[in-house]
């Protein structure tokens, strides 16, 4: 099941977030993630406060989750998107984190197919989402899911980390 997260979930998603990131310390690392810069267990916080954290019920300690709202990066302005839209009818999604011990079980898909839903439910224009160009499986899952590349550039992942190679992709609703 996915939902809103609760306070109570938020030690399982940094539980998440850890198993990503110390996968990616002696893995393939396809993220910029730093471990204590971004995402942190504030990151969560700060989500859950605003009712923008969701999270997929899991019997495991690290919890998979996303943050979806309607705030668009700057570095959204300079997208070439498809689909004009109303700022307040367009949902972005944040920080999809599938911890490595859930990765193959479709939670990916699962948890995106189940915002595009809600999405499409509220009203909703389009769908907008970033990645790092180097995010081989995060990019291969949204074009599976039907998104669209609308452009590359440069982005400050989190606000936090600098990264040149990022890519911008849409699912026009």
């Amino acid at each position: 099941m996915i939902r809103k997260a609760t306070r109570d979930d938020i030690p399982r998603v940094e539980a998440g977030y850890l198993e990503h990131l110390r996968h990616e310390q002696t893995h393939t690392a396809y993220t910029v993630w730093k471990e204590g810069v971004y995402p942190t267990a504030q990151t969560a916080l700060d989500a859950l406060a605003e009712g923008t954290l969701y999270v997929m019920d899991v019997d495991c300690e690290a919890m998979p989750s996303v943050i979806a709202d309607r705030k668009q990066p700057e570095a959204y302005r300079d997208v070439a998107w498809e689909r004009e839209a109303d700022p307040a009818k367009v949902l972005v999604i944040h920080l999809l984190c599938v911890p490595p011990s859930q990765a193959g079980k479709g939670v990916g898909s699962s948890i995106v197919r189940f915002l595009i839903g809600e999405a499409r439910a509220l009203g909703y224009q389009t769908v907008r989402l970033d990645t790092g160009g180097q995010n081989v499986p995060a990019a291969s899952l949204y074009r599976k899911l039907g998104f669209r590349l609308a452009g590359t550039g440069s982005f400050a992942v989190g606000g936090k980390i600098a990264h040149a190679n990022h890519l911008f992709f849409e699912y026009p609703l």
